[in-house]
């Protein structure tokens, strides 16, 4: 890869020396992908994206939050992942947990609006997929139990939580405390209509004593070899517990993790990576390469936050091995991308290369198991530096693209086939009108221009995909595009993602 990378910037290098043409290769061998997960971290921890601070009156969190949902659509994504639970609080009113304190201020203190409800409206108006962001076992930035709402669980159990680092946690080795932190995280997906239970990459906070879990451990650890595999045992019952308990009570939401990027490393085990960092195996007893390969998760969504060609930890190496551990397990694949590096003056000189995180993407081309990327965070693809965001959407997402199917709902019921009403020519462009059949509401419409007569496998990529619409009974959209001989289709969208058949051609006159 790195061979590659090189010789495609020493071909733009003597080309802008000589004025000939580049080859045009990298662009038209490139088929754009029907679907691709397009998303964005917007993370609410120590109010780092929403809301921007705490106090805010419940119109002003609405407004901040309609921003990011402008910016995901400017950006052409199609999901956000919203952190709702990110200190054993809520973005909800949740009989398990207080409100949360980045929203008010005041942990316990109601907003005056539900926040969850009205993010997760929203967010489907504008045909995007809310994946909902639960961090599981953090309780507070701070360590003082006393500053904690007196009906917090941690002030009613003080048994379940633990100290470290000047933080809070819940003991991850109590049954008691995982079952309550699943109902706790499982309310918000009974009760609200969101399209995906995720969760972050921070399990137990060391692989040291000093999390000081000695009394779970010889009360619940008999029979395992150590300390470490006790704690292992207890993330991989949180995970696979989860697993079980999302698919009984909503079948069609997606279920994953998006871990830190490196398992372990080839010099620790065989099985790792060709890399020298952190191990999440080891250091936060998350044993997410076995998550995978056991078939706990519908996706994993690794944290690749290095440049390619970065010592210790690559990117050109890390997304082969991501790659080859996904393959054959019915797991989808997506890359977390370190946008908050990018053009960020501290970093190293390759995170000022305004090519580097399109160069990421380009190189995931080349394994067909990545199925696209969640960047981190919104701040950053709001502020582009160096123009680093707008690079890779320009180079990579030059068509819309639906979101992922997952594997185990791609043969449920699909949609009904719809109608294209017209498509007529209007000032500006080529008007089209798509209008639903069956009972169901689609969630999107799916819009395809051809030059002529399509054939069915004109819908299996992106190439002649010009929009995804936010479904209605009702559709109309103006293509300025759109030109006399032009023929248009449009294909309807569940809430799975799954497509109908086209629906009858019309050509423009």
């Amino acid at each position: 890869m790195h061979d590659r990378r090189t010789l495609l910037k020493g071909l733009a290098l003597a080309a802008a020396a000589s004025a000939v043409p580049l080859p045009a290769f990298a662009a038209t061998d490139h088929v754009p992908p029907l679907r691709q997960m397009r998303g964005m971290w917007i993370a609410s921890v120590v109010n780092i994206n929403w809301p921007s601070k705490q106090g805010l009156s419940a119109d002003q969190q609405k407004a901040e939050y309609l921003a990011w949902l402008d910016l995901a659509v400017e950006r052409k994504l199609n999901s956000v992942f919203v952190q709702i639970r990110p200190t054993a609080d809520a973005f909800w009113p949740s009989p398990f947990e207080p409100w949360s304190h980045w929203l008010t201020g005041v942990q316990g203190q109601d907003p005056g609006y539900d926040p969850l409800g009205f993010a997760v409206a929203e967010t489907h108006k504008r045909g995007l997929a809310f994946h909902a962001w639960f961090n599981p076992y953090r309780v507070s930035m701070q360590a003082d139990p006393a500053q904690l709402h007196p009906d917090h669980p941690g002030r009613k159990h003080p048994d379940w939580i633990l100290p470290f680092g000047g933080k809070l946690y819940y003991n991850p080795g109590m049954p008691e405390v995982r079952k309550f932190c699943q109902d706790a995280m499982l309310d918000a997906l009974t009760r609200y209509d969101i399209d995906g239970l995720h969760f972050d990459d921070y399990f137990y906070p060391t692989n040291s004593t000093d999390f000081d879990d000695s009394a779970a451990f010889a009360q619940y650890g008999g029979g395992f070899p150590d300390l470490a595999a006790w704690r292992r045992h207890n993330v991989d019952l949180m995970v696979s517990e989860m697993q079980q308990r999302v698919r009984a009570a909503k079948p069609e939401t997606a279920w994953g993790i998006s871990p830190s990027g490196i398992w372990r490393n080839k010099g620790t085990d065989p099985l790792g990576s060709d890399t020298n960092g952190g191990q999440s195996y080891d250091n936060l007893h998350a044993d997410t390469r076995g998550w995978v390969r056991k078939g706990w998760l519908d996706y994993i969504a690794p944290q690749l936050y290095w440049y390619i060609g970065q010592p210790p930890a690559d990117y050109s190496k890390l997304v082969p091995w991501w790659s080859g551990v996904a393959d054959g397990t019915g797991t989808l694949l997506w890359i977390g991308q370190a946008a908050y590096k990018a053009g960020d003056p501290a970093q190293a000189p390759e995170w000022q290369d305004p090519a580097e995180l399109s160069d990421h993407l380009t190189l995931n081309r080349d394994h067909r198991q990545i199925g696209g990327d969640i960047w981190y965070n919104a701040n950053d693809l709001r502020a582009d530096r160096i123009g680093s965001i707008s690079t890779a959407v320009n180079d990579h997402y030059t068509r819309p693209a639906l979101a992922p199917v997952l594997p185990r709902l791609a043969k449920g019921r699909p949609p009904h086939r719809p109608v294209l009403a017209y498509a007529i020519r209007r000032h500006g462009g080529v008007e089209v009108r798509a209008v639903a059949t069956g009972r169901d509401e689609p969630f999107q419409f799916a819009v395809f221009r051809f030059p002529s007569r399509a054939s069915s496998s004109g819908f299996r990529d992106a190439r002649h995909l010009v929009a995804v619409l936010p479904g209605d009974r009702q559709v109309s959209w103006r293509d300025a595009d759109g030109r006399r001989g032009d023929h248009y289709y449009v294909v309807a969208v569940d809430r799975a993602n799954r497509t109908s058949e086209p629906s009858n051609g019309f050509k423009v006159i």
